[in-house]
């Protein structure tokens, strides 16, 4: 049987910064972390592809505890 959702552990990022010149490959990670504009948040499963994306993308979001 698969992992209790309860215990799942959750990582919510908020966007700080605009993805505006940068390139494309980063406003694509921004929004499959479900962000795309300024101070939005989104609460995401902690696993590595995510934390994976959050380091790509460290620069122009803020991890919230």
């Amino acid at each position: 049987m698969a992992k209790s959702e309860s215990k799942s552990k959750n990582i919510t990022v908020q966007q700080v910064a605009s993805p505006q010149r940068r390139p494309g490959e980063q406003r694509a990670t921004l929004v499959g972390l479900g962000l795309n504009k300024l101070h939005r948040t989104s609460t995401l499963p902690d696993n590595p592809s995510v934390r994976g994306m959050i380091a790509k993308v460290a620069h122009l979001i803020r991890v919230v505890e």
